[in-house]
């Protein structure tokens, strides 16, 4: 793929929403790396909520009007969430796999569909991006991203370039936090469970900041910290690119 002038930002509902300063960091590393970036203002959910659910009427609506959005102009779409971006990249076309205009528009918005991490590594072809931090970071891998996207070398790639900052090893860290969207609210007992032991694999770790590709992991995780009164703070991973040695930026 030719090195993109430009790209497209969707931001996701909890970054909108929750975590602003994800989006914004995200645009920093862009911009610092030369990619004009765009954000198509008449973006909303992409429908994932829904088609966890078991909505698939209303998830594929939300895709059409999704792609719409999206397909204005033909920039790479590049998604601050492994979540978000396995449900463009794996569910769109799958939804809508039967409509005879929709599925060729699914499966083309997908091809040109990225996870933050995955665009600088697998597209930009860069793994330092001038970021630089103090402290330990452990990463956290979220589910949609490893399991959906593959996500695995990626991340750990750009943090071990981060100047200044070292990685702790994160026991288990491709277990899940528990969150898993509505799972949380179904089955709090479990999620509770499984937040747990995330939360005591990473007191063991020793990390100052526990890092993920996903902003949902990072409030389900946060909150944990924080009610347990932990020193450890939860960090998305573009706010640890974008950092340029200030320290700032957490996002809970």
């Amino acid at each position: 793929m030719t090195r993109p002038a430009r790209i497209q930002l969707f931001a996701t509902c909890l970054v909108d929403h929750f975590c602003p300063q994800v989006g914004m960091a995200t645009v920093a590393v862009l911009e610092r790396l030369g990619i004009a970036v765009d954000v198509p203002a008449a973006q909303t959910c992409c429908g994932q909520p829904a088609f966890n659910g078991g909505l698939h009427d209303d998830a594929a609506r939300m895709a059409r009007y999704t792609i719409d959005v999206l397909s204005a102009r033909p920039d790479p779409v590049v998604v601050p969430s492994g979540s978000c971006a396995d449900m463009i990249v794996n569910h769109y076309p799958e939804l809508l796999g039967d409509d005879g205009i929709y599925g060729p528009k699914a499966r083309e918005l997908a091809a040109r569909t990225y996870e933050l991490t995955q665009f600088l590594v697998d597209v930009l072809g860069v793994d330092a991006v001038g970021a630089r931090s103090t402290g330990s970071l452990a990463y956290h891998a979220s589910c949609h991203g490893l399991r959906g996207l593959g996500l695995a070398r990626g991340p750990r790639q750009l943090l071990a370039h981060v100047e200044g900052a070292t990685v702790a090893d994160l026991p288990d860290a491709e277990t899940c936090c528990g969150f898993g969207g509505l799972f949380a609210v179904k089955m709090p007992h479990l999620s509770g469970a499984m937040l747990a032991d995330k939360l005591a694999a990473i007191e063991r770790s020793g990390a100052d900041a526990v890092v993920a590709t996903d902003v949902s992991c990072l409030m389900h995780i946060g909150g944990g910290l924080s009610r347990a009164g932990s020193r450890v703070r939860t960090r998305h991973v573009a706010e640890v690119l974008a950092d340029t040695g200030t320290g700032h930026g957490e996002t809970r």
